[in-house]
């Protein structure tokens, strides 16, 4: 099994297909890194040479944020919003959505379980 930046690719699959499983590549950027470090994208992911996966490293490294720094990158940008109390910090605080959803229904995602609340009495029940 090959191995990029720390994380098996898989061996059955094609190149362009293999590399999607790093963080942070998705198909198009899978075929750019491919044309760049002129490999074969149809090629099973077992026949890369030892070369051919420290071009498609070094081209990761240089040119594009992915697995651990991407990860960190973002959580730093979710930090900054919670430190400087903006809305969307705010609502990643609270668990709620951020990008402006409905909550009042759905929202099961991001709030969790139905946590279920005791209703109010009836009218007749009062007398």
């Amino acid at each position: 099994m090959p191995r990029i930046l720390g994380v098996d690719i898989p061996n059955d699959r094609k190149t362009v297909v293999s590399l999607t499983y790093l963080y942070g590549v998705g198909p198009k950027t899978s075929r750019e890194l491919c044309h760049k470090a002129g490999i074969d994208p149809d090629k099973p992911a077992r026949e890369l040479a030892e070369d051919e996966l420290g071009r498609l490293a070094a081209l990761l490294e240089r040119d594009y944020v992915v697995e651990g720094p991407l990860r960190r990158q973002l959580a730093q940008n979710i930090s900054r919003l919670r430190d400087i109390n903006c809305y969307r910090g705010i609502r990643h605080r609270r668990g709620l959505p951020v990008r402006g959803q409905r909550t009042r229904t759905n929202a099961r995602t991001r709030k969790g379980p139905k946590k279920t609340v005791a209703g109010k009495k009836g009218v007749k029940d009062l007398r």
